[in-house]
């Protein structure tokens, strides 16, 4: 794993959206479409206000997240509301994405349609990951329900997740569809997440620190400054 530090939270979201663009433009050189896998949470949110105005083929790009809470779309704590407000405009707005939310009861009503509409978008070209200070990544948290599942090589393209302090359900990408990810980003801020990075690398078991089994090969970018 690659670490960067920066002096601040501004020069990270430069800096990453920068990488991010060159990253998609050189990919699309080399194929018609290409996959990025973005988080929510509020530390993405300069990002992609950064990366939206990038001048790129963003209808050649398939956007997704990494997971989403099973509430309507207009929910502040949504993350397609994140993307949708902060990614999904300006020249961004020519890009395609794809939901993780459909208005069901359950995740379990919609995971069949969801995920056939992801399955042709992989492997992930370009995947940016975020961090809890559980050292949980998209919604493999510790402890939840279909975790050891969900980390499996087998593991189906989508499943549902229930957390203790997770608040409502949710439905996240599983491991090998990240781990498959070409490129791997993990972006977060603070000393304490940096702190819950260190124990990740240590402690090393995605059961216990999920985050772990995705940091061979990725880059973390994070900065002291919250």
């Amino acid at each position: 794993m690659k670490k960067i530090k920066y002096p601040d939270s501004e020069m990270l979201a430069m800096d990453l959206a920068d990488v991010l663009a060159a990253e998609l433009n050189g990919i699309l050189n080399t194929k018609e479409r290409v996959t990025l896998v973005v988080p929510g949470g509020t530390t993405p949110g300069p990002i992609f206000d950064i990366l939206s105005g990038v001048r790129l083929e963003w209808s050649r790009v398939n956007i997704l997240l990494t997971d989403e809470r099973w509430v309507p779309e207009d929910d502040p704590r949504s993350n397609t509301r994140l993307v949708r407000e902060h990614l999904l405009v300006d020249r961004a707005a020519e890009a395609t994405f794809i939901p993780l939310y459909a208005p069901t009861d359950t995740p379990e009503e919609a995971l069949p349609e969801l995920s056939k509409a992801i399955g042709p978008l992989l492997p992930v070209d370009v995947l940016v990951l975020g961090m809890g200070l559980d050292m949980h990544t998209a919604s493999l948290f510790t402890g939840a329900d279909n975790l050891e599942a969900a980390m499996a090589d087998d593991a189906p393209i989508l499943m549902p997740m229930r957390a203790k302090g997770a608040g409502e359900p949710r439905v996240t990408l599983t491991a090998p569809v990240l781990k498959g990810a070409m490129s791997t980003h993990v972006v977060f801020t603070g000393k304490a997440k940096n702190k819950a990075l260190k124990k990740a690398l240590k402690i090393n078991d995605p059961l216990q620190a999920p985050i772990s089994a995705f940091l061979k090969g990725a880059t973390a970018h994070w900065t002291s400054h919250k």
